[in-house]
């Protein structure tokens, strides 16, 4: 039973203002001792006349006696609802133990399609830390968004087209060792391109050479384009090797190329629409009017750029999928990128652009380390992710702490705690990578979460054998039952503010909550103690088996997975 819901209806009854009103005016006092839940009377002053307060007092007298509520308190204007606890605790927990992994999940998203762009790394260079913060909110966009029932496409925009390429044939038929790059292709490939900018400084005419390549590419010249695939072949084996790992995986991975055939198309829609004008010999959408710089369609040698390409991708888009919602997970230096296609877009008269999203993020900051693929200068996602995994495996085991499987173990965790620090801020904010923080089994991080889940799994297995299933669960009713029960209640509430602003910071944020007030609940209310008489131990553990399966729920939407033991 849902209580506020039962009190919105309540006040509707009792008041006749409509429905809508109320649920939009009720609110949860920010100090649980205010209530579990505040109605302000002033809308009623109109309609009752009366002063709030005469009405809250009115209100109080006639709600008090409802049996899903404690006490009603009237303050001023305000009503103040109390839950009758042990009502709200049993309500709830058997409510969450008949759900069991379907907990918090909604149907609004029934019938919808949601497509979610992230990770996009370039091929034949490295998948380096930086691409982790797209790769992860994106991820677990896409999993909040399937958990409230959307279809949803996650998309790989693959960065494999543009001038990049042109010097990367240059540099591979100039320096590269057929035999040395099958043994290692994207270090060397990384090695021989950083060696064309080195050259390309000292010799200019270089970058000419490699325009010609790339209009070669655009051609179809067959050498090229073979180098071309084979570059991509490589690539993606690398790539996917490291998705294994964080367990992500796409429907999609039509990168830039795929709609290297569809451009023309979008030039020629633009310039029927008359909004095509020519700017120092480009073609330009002029947005002066929204303080923008124009949009460039084609350039001056009439080669197409991103912009033309991320259109014609949202055209294909719409036709293909028809979505109710386009998201980007790209970083905020392309928020401007992203305003100027839209702006475009909408111009074209396409009302579906307003279902396109930018979701941006901020930066990845190493100390002493620039991740410029074009100097070299590196950091590789799959050296960190390995390196997590050493350093978790090392803490196990000088902490003595006994796991049946100490390599999947620290894999897990290991791998989860990076996740967590991409995913427990805003993402707007930039990320400072710290070992310290990361890997902190007593901080707010993902080994804390974790070990909270294997507490709760460990105490359920000491339990084995006795059968909570009907607990009475007044006998457990307590201020710290109570708090994490509410907590427990709120989880779909959670999942939804993180998909509205797109920001999965929000189920970071109350996992943490979550196992901070099931660590003071099971120390001040003791389970598998010899002087806890059975019933209480009952009603115990099912709270205690609800709430592990609510952390397990909520980090997996992060995209982290758990570990029975730890």
């Amino acid at each position: 039973m849902n209580f506020e819901e039962h009190i919105i209806d309540k006040l509707q009854e009792l008041t006749g203002l409509e429905r809508e009103i109320i649920a939009k005016a009720v609110e949860t006092p920010p100090d649980e001792k205010l209530g579990d839940l505040a109605f302000p009377c002033f809308p009623l002053a109109k309609v009752m006349r009366k002063a709030p307060p005469v009405i809250a007092q009115e209100l109080a007298k006639q709600l008090s006696a409802d049996e899903y509520i404690d006490r009603v308190d009237a303050v001023g204007g305000y009503l103040n609802f109390f839950y009758d606890r042990r009502m709200f605790i049993s309500d709830t927990i058997k409510a969450a133990k008949a759900a069991g992994e379907e907990w918090g999940q909604s149907k609004i998203g029934k019938g919808k399609t949601v497509l979610v762009e992230y990770s996009s790394p370039n091929i034949a260079k490295p998948f380096h830390i930086g691409h982790l913060f797209s790769t992860a909110v994106g991820n677990s966009l896409a999993r909040i968004y399937k958990f409230l029932g959307y279809d949803v496409q996650s998309l790989n925009h693959l960065g494999d087209w543009g001038t990049q390429f042109g010097k990367l044939i240059s540099a591979y038929k100039r320096w590269g060792d057929p035999k040395t790059i099958e043994k290692d292709p994207i270090n060397e490939l990384l090695k021989i391109y950083v060696k064309f900018h080195e050259e390309a400084e000292k010799h200019p005419e270089l970058e000419d050479e490699a325009r010609e390549y790339f209009k070669k590419l655009e051609d179809g010249d067959a050498e090229t384009t073979e180098l071309w695939k084979y570059f991509k072949d490589q690539s993606l084996v690398e790539f996917k090797r490291v998705y294994d790992m964080l367990g992500v995986s796409f429907d999609s991975y039509n990168g830039e190329a795929f709609y290297s055939d569809k451009m023309d198309e979008v030039v020629d829609i633009l310039r029927e629409k008359g909004l095509l004008t020519e700017s120092e010999g480009a073609q330009v959408v002029d947005l002066s009017d929204m303080n923008m710089p124009p949009c460039i369609i084609l350039k001056s040698d009439g080669a197409t750029i991103y912009a033309t390409r991320d259109i014609a991708a949202a055209l294909y888009r719409h036709r293909t999928y028809n979505f109710d919602k386009n998201i980007y997970v790209v970083g905020l230096p392309q928020s401007l990128h992203f305003r100027q296609i839209f702006e475009t877009m909408k111009r074209v008269g396409w009302e579906w652009s307003k279902d396109c999203v930018h979701v941006g993020f901020g930066l990845v900051k190493l100390p002493g380390k620039n991740m410029s693929t074009r100097h070299g200068d590196v950091v590789f996602l799959e050296d960190v992710l390995n390196e997590s995994i050493e350093k978790t495996r090392s803490i196990i085991e000088s902490n003595g702490s006994k796991v049946d499987d100490i390599d999947d173990v620290s894999k897990k965790i290991g791998i989860g705690a990076i996740l967590y620090t991409f995913l427990k801020n805003s993402r707007e904010k930039d990320i400072v990578f710290s070992w310290d923080t990361m890997l902190d089994f007593d901080g707010e991080s993902a080994p804390y979460c974790m070990y909270g889940y294997a507490r709760g799994k460990s105490i359920l297995r000491r339990a084995e054998g006795i059968d909570y299933s009907n607990a009475d669960l007044s006998k457990a009713v307590s201020e710290d039952a109570y708090t994490l029960v509410k907590l427990i209640n709120g989880f779909g509430d959670a999942v939804v503010c993180a998909a509205e602003k797109n920001e999965p910071f929000y189920v970071n944020r109350y996992v943490t909550s979550l196992v901070k007030a099931f660590n003071k609940f099971y120390n001040t209310n003791p389970i598998m103690r010899d002087d806890v008489d059975d019933e209480t131990k009952k009603a115990r553990l099912a709270i205690v088996d609800a709430t592990c399966t609510v952390i397990k729920s909520a980090l997996n939407l992060l995209g982290i997975d758990v570990v029975e033991s730890m």
